[in-house]
């Protein structure tokens, strides 16, 4: 029997489709509910909501999602939006899928990109 996880970690993304994001998202945090405890708490449609989101939701992690739209985040849209998070909370943990993953092998591989990458992220 697994012991339940004593820390929630907050985590907002960044996602042009955020019904898509909550749903991937969703199937993340079943992935790791063993190891860590994971509430979605919003999600920005654009760079142009993360300082305010940031704030009004004071996340642990932010995490860039990406999805097979006209409009994707490069990685420098990533990187700048990375760089408002920290400008309000200096110690959150970001991170980006790679550009194209969606695209290129659907949201099965987002799900297990994240699976994998955020508990490397949190350890």
């Amino acid at each position: 029997m697994s012991a339940t996880p004593s820390t929630t970690y907050r985590l907002l993304t960044v996602n042009n489709a955020p019904a898509r994001a909550k749903l991937l998202i969703g199937r993340v945090t079943a992935n790791l509910a063993d190891q860590y405890s994971i509430e979605h708490v919003g999600n920005c449609l654009s760079k142009d909501e993360v300082k305010d989101k940031v704030t009004e939701l004071n996340p642990d992690i932010i995490s860039l999602t990406i999805q097979c739209c006209a409009s994707m985040w490069t990685p420098e849209e990533s990187a700048e939006m990375h760089a408002i998070a920290r400008e309000v909370k200096p110690e959150i943990k970001v991170h980006a899928i790679p550009q194209g993953l969606q695209v290129r092998e659907g949201p099965d591989a987002i799900v297990a990109h994240l699976s994998e990458a955020l508990p490397k992220l949190l350890a």
